[in-house]
């Protein structure tokens, strides 16, 4: 079973929370393929609730009763129901709305605004998460380098083009980063909650709520049977891209906080082009090679521990800092 986690002011990104983060980060990234192949078949509400509900599943038979699940259940239905809320049903409604009107490359930058909503909403919610100057330019250096990857097509509506999408369009996808912000700060809460828990927990509670809404706006009865490339997109998207990613979510949040998890949403980006190198034979742009170097950029200077040692290469005599706090860790 997990442990509980330490609620010390300072969270730390080892070396295996950024595994963790990156493994996330490429998940997720992979997920749009996914979802291309089933959201041309299927409504985007009972797309969502499928992908809900089948992870809701296997997470009940993973779980199997351990770790007090369903006592857990019971005993905090109302935030499982609150997390369900605001870190799936509210922001995947948002966004799939907004991109009726916008394409994916700009629904991604504007995502990808969520570390900066993190960073805001942690520091006037939380006493332990307060805003830094390096967190603040982090979020700026790693939006940009999300930016760059895009291209400045998808910007263009930023610019005044006339011909650009409308600005509910635009203004949706930021509400959703925000949503996605106060779920990573109300999602604290559950640091000692095993993550498998948090993440059965917080899913079963969005696929409640969306199945009366999918019947009602999809009516996915009158839907064809969908091929087999779609149900198998739809089982990945289930079983890889929900139900083990958000025990991976979870996870790191417990370790390294809020504002930390945030970043996944910066890694996005730069993994879907490494995929698209990988599988679909893409070549990687200047423009690419450069978006990528400003959001490591970001997550270096968010992470903080190289820009510290750079500020101090001399170390007074003795145990550095760094080595005092993995002690302590032990």
């Amino acid at each position: 079973m997990d442990q509980p986690v330490s609620t010390r002011a300072d969270y730390t990104m080892t070396a295996r929370t950024w595994s963790l983060l990156i493994l996330l980060g490429a998940i997720w990234g992979g997920s749009f393929f996914f979802a291309r192949v089933a959201v041309q078949h299927l409504p985007p509400i009972t797309l969502v609730l499928l992908r809900l509900g089948l992870a809701a599943i296997a997470l009940h038979v993973y779980i199997a009763g351990r770790f007090g699940l369903y006592a857990t259940l019971r005993q905090r239905w109302r935030e499982f129901l609150a997390m369900g809320l605001i870190n799936n049903v509210v922001p995947h409604i948002l966004i799939f709305t907004g991109q009726t009107e916008i394409g994916a490359g700009l629904a991604a930058v504007l995502n990808a605004t969520t570390p900066i909503f993190t960073v805001l909403i942690a520091n006037q919610l939380t006493a332990d998460e307060k805003m830094t100057p390096a967190k603040v330019a982090g979020c700026l250096v790693g939006l940009a380098g999300t930016a760059v990857l895009v291209g400045p097509r998808a910007l263009a509506p930023f610019a005044g083009d006339s011909g650009g999408p409308p600005l509910w369009a635009l203004l949706l996808p930021l509400a959703a980063a925000a949503s996605y912000g106060f779920a990573g700060t109300y999602g604290k809460r559950f640091r000692n909650v095993a993550p498998p828990v948090t993440a059965a927990g917080q899913i079963t509670a969005a696929a409640i709520v969306l199945l009366p809404l999918a019947c009602i706006v999809d009516q996915p009865w009158t839907v064809p049977v969908p091929s087999l490339g779609v149900v198998l997109a739809v089982l990945a998207l289930a079983l890889v891209s929900t139900a083990y990613a958000y025990i991976l979510f979870f996870r790191i949040m417990a370790e390294a906080g809020a504002t930390n998890t945030s970043l996944v949403t910066l890694l996005v980006p730069p993994s879907a082009i490494v995929a698209g190198m990988l599988f679909l034979g893409e070549q990687l742009s200047v423009a690419a090679s450069v978006g990528i170097a400003l959001v490591l950029a970001g997550l270096v200077i968010l992470d903080g521990r190289l820009l510290r040692r750079m500020a101090s290469p001399l170390q007074p005599k003795g145990v550095s800092a760094e080595s005092r706090e993995t002690a302590q860790k032990r």
